[in-house]
């Protein structure tokens, strides 16, 4: 009986492991991949765009996540259309049942010279139609951020002091993408910060990043500048402007 039940618990073992998904040759998604490389360089937006699943996620450096083949027209189409192409090296992948995953490294060029570098990791499935498709492709380069426009040391610093009529008033002027703001970055002051006495609500100041100096003084002079000021309250009167010192 002892022999019996062991037999029967050993063909047991070797159904459930014959039954298990095993490892498979990775290049069924590297191949895939390679599919992808010949697209993006042909242009071939069509073919590239089948290669990630209907909900498939895009996690691009520097942007929101983005989901399946219209996201792959809208990223990837715009580097098309850009004239940019691409080189992809997998460094390890691995696919076990119906699921796999690719690590590598990414290199984009732009009239043949690189332009970026950086490193990717994909998901793979197979769909009920036997094909593989991304379910996740996300990739970031290994450059630096670039600094906005106005923090660099092509930047100069100017402080400006005043009072106003109404300093709820003055405030709300730069709220929002429409407010000042949207006239100073205009005139070649990317950021400005705003500050209020505590004791005072109505004396005020800016401290702005200017890149363009030339320009930002000729708002300052001119018509729409001077409405601007008027029609926020501000005292030109008062009005005292510190330039960064050297």
């Amino acid at each position: 009986m002892n022999k019996m039940l062991l037999a029967l618990t050993l063909l047991i073992i070797a159904s459930a492991c014959s039954d298990a998904p095993g490892h498979t040759d990775p290049s069924v998604i590297t191949s895939r991949g390679d599919i992808f490389e010949e697209s993006l360089n042909a242009g071939d937006i069509d073919t590239l765009a089948s290669l990630y699943s209907e909900n498939a996620r895009l996690m691009p450096p520097n942007g929101e996540t983005s989901f399946g083949p219209d996201a792959v027209r809208a990223i990837f189409g715009g580097m098309i259309e850009a004239g940019l192409t691409g080189e992809l090296t997998s460094l390890e992948a691995r696919v076990v049942g119906d699921v796999g995953y690719n690590v590598g490294a990414y290199k984009l060029f732009a009239n043949g010279q690189v332009i970026d570098t950086g490193k990717y990791m994909e998901t793979w499935q197979r769909g009920d139609d036997g094909q593989w498709r991304y379910t996740n492709d996300i990739w970031n380069s290994d450059l630096p951020v670039a600094a906005p426009a106005g923090d660099g040391m092509d930047a100069t610093h100017v402080m400006i002091l005043h009072e106003v009529e109404d300093g709820a008033r003055w405030l709300d002027a730069w709220r929002g993408e429409e407010g000042r703001r949207t006239l100073f970055k205009a005139n070649g002051a990317h950021h400005v910060h705003t500050f209020q006495s505590p004791d005072n609500a109505n004396l005020t100041g800016l401290v702005i990043a200017v890149t363009d100096m030339e320009t930002f003084h000729a708002m300052l002079s001119s018509e729409e500048g001077a409405a601007a000021a008027a029609a926020d309250g501000v005292d030109l009167d008062n009005m005292t402007v510190l330039m960064e010192a050297e």
